[in-house]
């Protein structure tokens, strides 16, 4: 059985009070990405504050790897990367030097760095300034210096924000590569689509709760259409035609659609994130 990596027992925390955290619980697997998803407010931010020993919670127990994150702080965040949508690099460094600073909070002295700069597409602007960098850029260099330590967790903020799609690519593999590796991974993100590729399992948090914990594919079963789109060519344009898997002749017409000389496209009607996230909570993951 894969072993916990982080398991969260019903932490709350208010802000005076605004009862921003209630009372939610949730594990993740070693090697497991997990998609935390909801709208600016929901409680995501509190919760990875809480787990990453920033905030104590109310209540509640908060494991990292096998180990109380209150009681043992320190020790825990040895084995931990944080990467905040915030950038807190020190622009007046290169890129060798916000790794190296990093690099010896740890007690590392044989980092690689320019593997790990490698790795997001940054070697060659190794001993660049991160002033000079673009916000994309220092993105990137954000990523590099939360894998400084060789993380068991990662704990990743919108990780691929101003990223352009060659270099967001490049995250996301690295991101997966990570989990193939064994490390837990626990994602935010506002891209839906990102979301649904990369998260094993995702958890909708909506005013401080979570609404549901499951796989993708799951909730799109659950919430999304059983039918397919259909796209013909005319003599006068284009048909469309939707066809319900439950209906007594769905066989037959799907034969005749994907046979017919005249089919342009066919599609089933899946269920967005976004969609199942608005249904769930009434709001939208921008909202």
């Amino acid at each position: 059985m894969t072993e916990k990596a982080i398991s969260v027992s019903g932490i709350s925390f208010s802000y005076g009070n605004l009862l921003a955290v209630d009372n939610i619980s949730f594990e993740v697997a070693q090697g497991e990405i997990l998609g935390f998803l909801g709208p600016n407010g929901a409680g995501k931010s509190t919760t990875i504050k809480m787990l990453t020993g920033q905030l104590t919670p109310k209540n509640g127990n908060i494991s990292i790897l096998g180990r109380d994150i209150v009681k043992n702080r320190a020790d825990v965040q040895g084995d931990i990367g944080v990467c905040f949508e915030e950038k807190n690099l020190y622009l007046n460094m290169s890129a060798r030097e916000n790794l190296q600073f990093y690099s010896g909070l740890f007690g590392i002295k044989d980092l690689d760095i320019q593997g790990l700069l490698a790795k997001v597409g940054l070697a060659d602007r190794i001993d660049d300034r991160a002033k000079n960098f673009s916000k994309g850029m220092r993105q990137r260099l954000m990523v590099a210096r939360t894998l400084v330590n060789s993380p068991k967790v990662l704990f990743l903020d919108e990780p691929t924000d101003g990223l352009d799609p060659v270099s967001a690519q490049t995250i996301r593999k690295l991101i997966v590569a990570q989990a193939k590796k064994g490390t837990a991974v626990l994602l935010t993100t506002h891209d839906m689509e990102e979301a649904d590729k990369l998260s094993d399992r995702v958890a909708f948090i909506n005013d401080g709760k979570v609404e549901v914990i499951d796989t993708p594919e799951n909730l799109k079963l659950e919430y999304g259409k059983r039918e397919v789109k259909i796209r013909l060519r005319t003599e006068g344009g284009v048909q469309e035609e939707t066809i319900a898997f439950d209906e007594k002749e769905a066989g037959d017409r799907l034969k005749s659609a994907v046979t017919s000389k005249n089919l342009m496209t066919i599609h089933t009607e899946e269920a967005t994130l976004e969609n199942i996230f608005i249904k769930l909570t009434g709001r939208g993951l921008e909202g």
